[in-house]
């Protein structure tokens, strides 16, 4: 959808962050625009709002999800609407041109969360699932601190030390919250304010590439904590997703959209871990959940546990028409 505001359109476009649980793991749903030349980032499903040919943004949403990767989405929410000033999401398919100057696009995208139980594979070209931590590294705490952490975090020093002394106080203030410095204890929610952080001290490639500016020398290690970059503001709206969800599994039991009808509180516990960043402690999880009523067995066994089977569970869904349901409160679960 194209608006005129004055000299330059207003495009109007979608983009989703579409959710899944494999192996353990929090995957993401990308997608690689097709272009000449490198290989190209990857990013999230994206694509215009045409008013004439859909009745909603989520119905608009669905359907060229499913066109761009054939994959059908469930639970869906909207997210928040990005529309900062020199986005660069490639509009080829939105039918104008982006970036900069007289005539240019202005894009806002309107982001969206989609959960779905099962990551399958699509036959889509240029679509592939992805985990979250490949973007960003060191927001997975699974197995303690990660070694991005310490990089990033000297990494960030350096460039709070380049500014004027309120400069230099300003930015350690926002490094301190962000990264749980001097005994700080980590928010698991901060992950946008950590991402954006990084950004505004140019260290996370897409800030280089905005500026129009070459990425500084770095050694390979710093280059890997960092994570990997997406097109455009990609990697912000994926930042969004995973604190919203982060924060929202405390209150409301999403995380079951992401689980099989059957499942194993196991498999459950794992598909929390893996959204949280964080190892939780096996009995207080169990406790929280026959606390909450939320789970029944279902009297038959999981064979392909490797290991003893383990029994089945279903998530009690006629409960959330019944009364006000809580999600898990993750500090009292963690080891």
């Amino acid at each position: 959808m194209t608006l005129p505001a004055g000299p330059s359109p207003v495009v109007i476009g979608l983009s989703a962050v579409v959710v899944a649980i494999r192996d353990g793991e929090a995957m993401v749903l990308t997608v690689r625009p097709r272009s000449e030349g490198e290989r190209p980032l990857p990013g999230l499903p994206f694509g215009p709002f045409d008013p004439a040919g859909h009745r909603t943004f989520e119905l608009a949403l669905r359907a060229f999800v499913t066109a761009q990767t054939r994959f059908d989405l469930g639970y869906v929410e909207q997210l928040y609407t990005f529309g900062d000033r020199g986005r660069d999401a490639p509009l080829a398919d939105m039918g104008d041109g982006g970036g900069e100057g007289p005539g240019a696009s202005r894009v806002i995208s309107v982001g969206y969360l989609a959960l779905t139980p099962t990551a399958v594979e699509t036959e889509a070209p240029d679509t592939a699932w992805a985990p979250w931590r490949r973007f960003f590294p060191w927001e997975d705490w699974r197995q303690g601190r990660p070694p991005a952490v310490d990089l990033i975090i000297e990494a960030l020093r350096r460039w709070a030390e380049c500014g004027s002394a309120s400069e230099r106080e300003a930015r350690m203030a926002r490094i301190r919250i962000a990264f749980a410095l001097e005994g700080a204890p980590w928010n698991e929610e901060r992950v946008l304010e950590r991402y954006e952080l990084l950004y505004g001290a140019g260290l996370a490639p897409e800030a280089a590439r905005d500026r129009g500016e070459s990425v500084g020398v770095r050694t390979e290690a710093l280059a890997a904590a960092l994570g990997e970059p997406m097109i455009s503001d990609h990697r912000r709206i994926l930042a969004t997703a995973l604190s919203r969800l982060r924060g929202k599994i405390k209150y409301r039991p999403v995380v079951f959209e992401l689980m099989p009808e059957a499942f194993t509180l196991f498999a459950l516990q794992r598909a929390v871990e893996a959204i949280a960043g964080a190892p939780l402690h096996k009995q207080n999880f169990r406790r929280a959940l026959e606390r909450g009523g939320l789970v029944e067995g279902l009297g038959r066994m999981d064979a392909d546990t490797g290991g003893r089977p383990a029994e089945l569970f279903r998530f009690r869904r006629e409960i959330l028409s019944a009364r006000p349901v809580s999600g898990l409160s993750l500090p009292l679960l963690r080891e």
